[in-house]
């Protein structure tokens, strides 16, 4: 039998799930007596949980909406599905950015030890890029053993379906009977409202990119690892090259980095497929390439806000000539060429 704490999240998850629940239902499904459902019952009303009464042959229960917000209590399922649903939002471009990072470091602050454990084990990378339909889910709990093997640095084994529409591996192979990929997991990453694991192949020796939908894990997981340095050390920028069908060195010829005074959720909008990172509510960090410095500059001079190059210095002299062109411009004298 479960602990009385455990059993009281999963009895309120449950509440939660339906509208009105047979008092012996819920005994069966918590493998304890009616009478011990009763008792929690209250003590769930004793939290502040406005459980009610329903009447009827079976009798049963009915979580109704309060006037006040009782604690909130979180099983284990429902932490990783707030975590993950708060990081992504952060990036969503919705326009709830600001308020989804205060929820999720107030929720954060309030969760046991256990709880918190789990949700910084995983840490999510967003791309922001134009949105493509979804045509997948991935399962809470995959991500979460993606998520902990990343954050343990532990090698992975899974089986990967192919893309192939018949089910097919390469030359026709069943998928059933091919070798499971082994990898060293780097990081769990969204992109176009798909998840990906990017990791280092072991038996390609390569970095790969795997969508996380078509991932079956294995257990148990293998030995620990040392992390290897990513080329260019920028996770977002690498994944982005490799979506533009080049590798880590055929990324654009010239990228930069700034700091922008504007929300994250309004620069995305307009950098297709440049990296934007919130850095408050009104501040983000954008990483975006292009074929000339002098065409990057002006790029991100099309923000009507204030701007903070982080590097490299070829972005800062570009913005220098460009300010001496656009002064020339707005005199009407010639810039000499």
């Amino acid at each position: 039998m479960q602990k009385t704490s455990a059993r009281l999240l999963s009895l309120l998850s449950l509440l939660q799930a339906r509208r009105d629940w047979p008092g012996a239902l819920l005994a069966e499904r918590l493998e304890i007596s009616p009478r011990t459902v009763r008792r929690d019952v209250d003590r769930l009303r004793e939290l502040g949980y406005p459980i009610a009464a329903v009447k009827g042959p079976d009798g049963g229960y009915r979580l109704d909406a309060g006037t006040e917000l009782p604690p909130l209590l979180f099983d284990d399922e429902q932490a990783v599905a707030l975590a993950v649903a708060l990081q992504a939002a952060c990036v969503s471009g919705a326009g709830i950015e600001e308020a989804a990072m205060r929820a999720l470091t107030t929720v954060r602050q309030v969760m046991p030890a256990r709880l918190r454990h789990r949700i910084d084990a995983l840490q999510v990378t967003a791309v922001e890029r134009p949105a493509a339909r979804p045509d997948t889910r991935v399962d809470s709990r995959l991500l979460m053993t993606l998520g902990s093997a990343v954050h343990a640095r532990e090698v992975l084994r899974f089986d990967y379906a192919p893309a192939s529409p018949a089910g097919a591996g390469p030359g026709g192979d069943d998928p059933a009977t091919l070798p499971p990929r082994r990898v060293q997991p780097h990081h769990l990453v969204t992109w176009g409202e798909r998840w990906y694991l990017l990791a280092w192949d072991l038996d390609r020796e390569d970095w790969r990119t795997f969508r996380v939908d078509r991932i079956t894990p294995r257990t148990p997981t293998g030995p620990r690892f040392a992390p290897r340095e990513l080329p260019g050390g920028d996770v977002a920028a690498f994944l982005a090259g490799r979506f533009r069908g080049s590798d880590a060195s055929g990324d654009w010829p010239c990228r930069g980095e700034v700091i922008l005074d504007l929300p994250a959720a309004d620069v995305s909008r307009y950098t297709r497929d440049g990296v934007v990172e919130a850095l408050g509510p009104a501040r983000c960090r954008l990483v975006l390439g292009s074929w000339s410095w002098p065409g990057l500059a002006a790029a991100i001079g099309r923000f009507d806000a204030d701007i903070e190059v982080v590097g490299p210095a070829e972005l800062k002299h570009a913005f220098a000539n460009l300010a001496r062109r656009y002064a020339d411009a707005a005199t009407g004298l010639s810039s000499g060429g």
